[in-house]
């Protein structure tokens, strides 16, 4: 069981690369700058979870619960997330290039410059997220619901819109 102060030892973060961590709870976990690339996190129990600056590139999170996770300034390139949960989850400065985060809850993140170029958005709920500032540039965003987020500066050059439209 991986669970509590799991991110206190500099070892046991360096293991999780390309670890297997599906399933476990790691909620309230410091794993501050910790390299999770290519980790298994799949239906992992993130809540509240320090995960600031962290490399999560390429890792799988399908199903995995982060709500209220700390998540400014992590890497998430390529990373799958198909039905996640980021409620209320701090991703400002987030990298988040290329990622797969279809039927995500993202309602009330804070996303505030945070990068998602190329990203694969399809049925997301944005519901009261802040975007401002957000790199948006050919993320597909077909059936995302945006309608109460902050948007204020987001680039959506070359986005697909919800209803299909690429904006320009």
């Amino acid at each position: 069981n991986l669970t509590g102060r799991l991110g206190q030892s500099r070892s046991t973060r360096r293991k999780l690369e390309r670890g297997n961590a599906a399933r476990a709870d790691l909620s309230e976990a410091d794993l501050d700058e910790a390299s999770l690339k290519g980790a298994f996190l799949t239906e992992a129990k993130l809540v509240g979870t320090n995960l600031r600056r962290a490399n999560l590139t390429n890792a799988k999170l399908e199903r995995a619960d982060a709500t209220e996770a700390n998540l400014a300034g992590a890497d998430f390139q390529g990373a799958v997330m198909p039905d996640i949960k980021l409620i209320k989850a701090d991703l400002r400065q987030a990298i988040l290039v290329a990622v797969r985060l279809s039927r995500a809850d993202l309602s009330r993140a804070n996303l505030q410059g945070a990068n998602l170029r190329d990203a694969e958005l399809v049925d997301v709920y944005f519901g009261r997220a802040n975007l401002t500032n957000a790199d948006l540039t050919h993320a597909n965003l077909v059936r995302a619901e945006l309608s109460s987020a902050n948007l204020m500066g987001a680039d959506l050059r070359g986005a697909t819109l919800p209803d299909g439209r690429v904006y320009d």
